[in-house]
């Protein structure tokens, strides 16, 4: 804990710092409060980390590129879910159910956002921030047929037995034929969920939308109208996030 309170404050201190060229390591020593060779460790363990860079020439150290890539990612999430989210509620007034943006956190998804149709009676509700196995839904599913198979192989040798990964992956790619996934009961009984994966403009899977309606009246005209919607929703996801489409295959 010590160890990152005062790296980040040699970030602060080279964030904040009124010299352009970077600051020199007694500088820093000073004002950090912290001896010369403990500052001397904490740089070098910084610059390997690339949270810090040094100036071969003058020997200054400055911020290193790192933390502009973070800010780049955060603020890119930030974005997304605001071109997200207008399509998310236009969905929901289209089909009157509740609608959901997962995004994926390695062996899990994350739901991000849900949006509940406030004129329909029975919902279903699936708590923000909860992390669901990424072969376990048809948001997951959807997100994984999109995936590089490299990735889904590093995926799926992590949740699955080796035995059953053949025939998962033979569902994946129907589901990538298709262009969307639907699943029954798999996380709640009397449930379904019709899903697509959407993707940025680097042709990243960035995350899914779904629906989640009860069964018992789903009939197979409602079935195809939701398919239709969300097919369409994540299609308009994808072209505000500039997606011009690339397919992979298993």
């Amino acid at each position: 804990m010590q160890s990152i309170q005062r790296a980040m404050t040699v970030a602060n201190v080279l964030a904040t710092g009124a010299v352009e060229n970077g600051m020199s390591i007694s500088e820093l020593s000073k004002q950090c409060n912290l001896p010369l060779s403990t500052m001397h460790r904490l740089l070098q363990a910084m610059i390997k980390q690339g949270m810090v860079e040094q100036d071969h020439q003058t020997k200054l150290y400055r911020l290193g590129m790192i933390w502009l890539e973070y800010g780049l990612r955060v603020y890119d999430t930030v974005d997304y879910v605001s071109k997200v989210r207008p399509v998310l509620e236009n969905l929901m007034r289209e089909v009157q159910e509740s609608v959901y943006l997962s995004k994926p956190s390695g062996t899990e998804a994350i739901v991000m956002e849900r949006i509940d149709c406030e004129n329909n009676p029975i919902r279903i509700y699936d708590q923000l921030g909860i992390r669901i196995p990424m072969h376990i839904g048809a948001a997951n599913k959807a997100m994984l047929s999109a995936m590089p198979p490299i990735k889904v192989d590093e995926i799926l040798t992590k949740l699955l037995p080796a035995e059953e990964i053949p025939l998962f992956k033979l569902e994946l790619s129907e589901i990538q034929r298709k262009g969307f996934a639907v699943s029954h009961a798999e996380r709640t009984e009397g449930t379904s969920s019709f899903a697509v994966a959407i993707k940025d403009g680097f042709g990243e899977v960035i995350g899914a939308i779904s629906i989640g309606v009860v069964s018992f009246n789903l009939t197979e005209s409602r079935t195809e109208f939701l398919i239709e919607h969300v097919i369409k929703a994540g299609r308009n996801i994808s072209e505000k996030l500039a997606y011009h489409g690339k397919s992979v295959s298993y």
